[in-house]
């Protein structure tokens, strides 16, 4: 066999597509030929190398790892209502649905509020926009009762005075001979604002 088609059956033999026939007679040429011998274990080299290479998992340092991941843009970190905002979405929608129809009635409470007085002897009462004064030396017989108003007591009332969404300023001249109230009817109004509008959701 000569040198040159053993060299070209030895690419066939290591990709195992030589026929048996030619296989023994190229092992019998490569024991007796030094120099193809030499090229064949040259060849087989490169063939496990190149196996070895093509099934071979890269594997990366850890340097490389941690270059790689502290060049990576951080995450941005969520405030701590936004996060309560997403876990709880049914929550949050109730919450500003009541905040929302508390400021509404607020609203429309502060465009209702007029000035109302009542009581007897109203002549000896002063009322300077939305204040209310009993002067010195003037005399009240009954009750006295003033909303959403200021209230400046420097007289006397003998009766009760009570004073609804509003102050009440007693001097030290001042006698009252009853008792004296204060109402806050908007927090009672928002109540029961709030109350009736849960009873409409859920009757509805």
């Amino acid at each position: 066999m000569e040198c040159k088609l053993a060299v070209s059956m030895m690419h066939d033999y290591l990709d195992d597509d030589l026929p048996e026939l030619q296989q023994r007679e190229l092992k019998e040429h490569l024991l007796s030929c030094t120099d193809c011998r030499a090229k064949f274990k040259e060849l087989e080299q490169t063939d496990m190398l190149m196996f070895s290479l093509m099934h071979q998992t890269p594997v990366a340092s850890e340097d490389l790892v941690g270059r790689i991941m502290n060049s990576l843009p951080k995450p941005k970190k969520e405030r701590a209502f936004i996060t309560w905002i997403k876990r709880h979405p049914a929550l949050t929608a109730a919450s500003v649905f009541i905040f929302v129809m508390l400021m509404s009635s607020v609203t429309f409470w502060n465009q209702d509020r007029q000035l109302v007085v009542r009581g007897t002897d109203l002549d000896q009462v002063v009322i300077k926009g939305d204040t209310v004064i009993v002067p010195s030396g003037k005399i009240i017989s009954g009750d006295l009762t003033v909303e959403n108003g200021k209230t400046q007591v420097y007289g006397e009332v003998n009766g009760n005075v009570t004073v609804i969404d509003g102050s009440l300023y007693q001097a030290s001249t001042a006698h009252i001979s009853g008792q004296v109230k204060s109402i806050d009817q908007a927090v009672s109004w928002l109540w029961y604002k709030v109350t009736n509008m849960f009873s409409e959701v859920a009757y509805r």
